[in-house]
């Protein structure tokens, strides 16, 4: 008998998937392009010249669009961990939950009530007061990207916590571990980074279509330089900081790493770098593939001889911790007959870090305790997810990295010498590049999410436990009425949002018309 109705579990991750995706548009964006405000803002109360108001004020409206957006998108997604997310509610939940609430308390309710200020305050109070309101804004909406991260990284790094076998629940041990969870630590600064990059990009391309058409050039000059000095900041702490995140990741999930190098075999120390190649699962190996010495055992491990595990090593390993598991199970279920057997005790406390093993096992067998060695070794490799998805998403990823610092570094060159409208071909150039960092912000999702698949807590719970006592039909039903919402406001997103940037500043009053007044090169 399975207990566990596979329909169930892939429509259950295809509808948060799609919802998180699609939230994930709006998110990054808030969290870049309210730094710039904050930036241009400051220059607007320490100079007092009017003209960084109104640019301000115009990005300000884009700003929120985006933000009301990213809010629609945020709330519903939470109501799917009731939803189809029960049994993971029920397993995680207050260690997974206090950092959500928090996020709400602390992060989202500051947020929201300075949003109003921001946009009903120019008139009613002073300069100075309304900058802070504009820095405090900024510094909530990283706060409640720290607390969201703080929860997602427990789950790729679950510290702070043990299962206690009597509520049969994992609980929290210490909350100054989870919180400091140094995953946790290496998400947030990689992800912010990210957003700032998608927030100066998204300035950076807007200002060129405005000289491409000739339009409130000096807006559009003073957009550009503020974007391009902000985003090369942040394209270069983008990739610094990702090569740390990929160091935490090569800690504390391996199998993760392993898999976006298609790394099949543990290579001799220091490992090389697959910089391209054609992942064949069924083989087991990658056809093609164009090494750079070195240079993944650097990222890594941090030294020239420390090997990293291969899939096929790891896979081993998962079969071991499996073994270990099923001690752990039978352990438990002796406890909750008898909660004072002592050797019970002993053995889950022996085994208890490779319970979430044994849980594997449930796919496939009702009690893992009567696992064939060929469910055993089906198990283990389930622990392997998708390797060519990861290994092309980090690659492009990578790509668009490094592309938006030679970008970014042009157009600070450019702004510096005050050329930034002299050659069109740059100018489309920073216009069509408008959907590269939001295709990257995806592809990281993608990595950090989908590359820690068979599991929802890292080694803890299996994801296709986590999922509610519902029916497929159920799930197809709430799937539909997402995917029916979210259009909608697509729909809107992109109406609005295109609507006012063609208007831009003089369409909205902001700015005098492109025919009143000449251009300045002045900043």
């Amino acid at each position: 008998m399975i207990l566990i109705d596979t329909d169930v579990v892939t429509l259950s991750r295809l509808q948060f998937a799609l919802t998180a995706l699609y939230h994930f548009l709006f998110v990054p964006l808030t969290l870049g392009l309210v730094w710039i405000l904050a930036i241009m803002e400051s220059v607007y109360v320490m100079t007092g010249r009017e003209v960084w108001k109104r640019m301000v004020q115009f990005w300000g409206v884009l700003f929120g669009i985006n933000f009301a957006m990213g809010v629609a998108t945020g709330v519903t997604m939470e109501f799917q961990f009731g939803m189809n997310w029960a049994y993971y509610s029920h397993y995680v939940g207050d260690i997974f939950g206090a950092p959500l609430a928090i996020e709400g308390l602390m992060a989202f309710f500051l947020e929201a009530t300075l949003v109003g200020v921001f946009f009903m305050g120019w008139e009613r109070i002073s300069r100075i007061k309304h900058l802070l309101v504009t820095w405090f804004l900024a510094l909530g909406t990283s706060l409640s990207a720290l607390w969201i991260l703080v929860a997602n990284a427990w789950m790729q790094n679950p510290v702070g916590a043990a299962f206690n076998p009597e509520t049969m629940r994992m609980e929290v041990t210490s909350f100054s571990a989870v919180l400091f969870n140094p995953v946790a630590q290496d998400k947030f600064v990689h992800t912010v980074s990210a957003g700032y990059v998608l927030g100066a990009m998204f300035v950076l391309s807007i200002s060129a279509w405005y000289l491409l058409r000739g339009r409130n050039l000096d807006f559009a000059k003073r957009s550009m330089t503020v974007a391009a000095s902000f985003g090369l900041a942040a394209a270069l702490s983008v990739v610094v900081l990702g090569d740390e995140s990929g160091y935490s990741v090569s800690l504390n999930q391996k199998m993760k790493m392993a898999s976006i190098e298609a790394m099949w075999e543990t290579e001799p120390a220091p490992a090389p770098f697959t910089l391209f190649g054609l992942p064949d699962v069924e083989q087991r190996t990658t056809h093609y593939a164009l090494k750079i010495p070195w240079v993944m055992g650097l990222i890594g491990t941090r030294s020239l001889d420390q090997t990293m595990p291969g899939i096929n090593e790891l896979v081993d390993d998962a079969k071991g911790r499996i073994g270990n598991g099923i001690q752990a199970y039978d352990a438990m279920l002796m406890l909750r007959q008898d909660k004072d057997d002592a050797q019970a005790k002993a053995t889950l406390a022996a085994h208890d870090q490779d319970l979430g093993y044994a849980l594997l096992l449930k796919k496939y067998v009702d009690d893992p305790r009567r696992a064939t060695p060929a469910d055993i070794q089906q198990a283990a490799d389930s622990t392997i997810p998708n390797v060519p998805v990861l290994f092309w998403s980090f690659r492009i990823m990578v790509a668009c990295g490094f592309y938006f610092i030679a970008l970014f570094a042009f157009s600070f060159w450019k702004a510096s010498k005050r050329t930034l409208q002299s050659q069109r071909w740059y100018l489309r150039l920073a216009l069509w590049s408008l959907p590269l960092p939001w295709i990257a912000v995806e592809l990281g999702w993608i990595v950090a999410e989908y590359g820690r698949q068979p599991w929802a807590i890292e080694g803890v719970l299996p994801t296709a436990l986590g999922v509610s006592t519902v029916s497929a039909g159920q799930v197809l039903t709430s799937l539909g009425g997402f995917l029916l919402f979210y259009t909608a406001l697509a729909v809107v997103d992109v109406v609005l949002m295109l609507k006012f940037a063609r208007k831009g500043p003089d369409g909205l009053g902001l700015w005098p018309p492109a025919t009143a007044a000449l251009s300045s090169d002045r900043p």
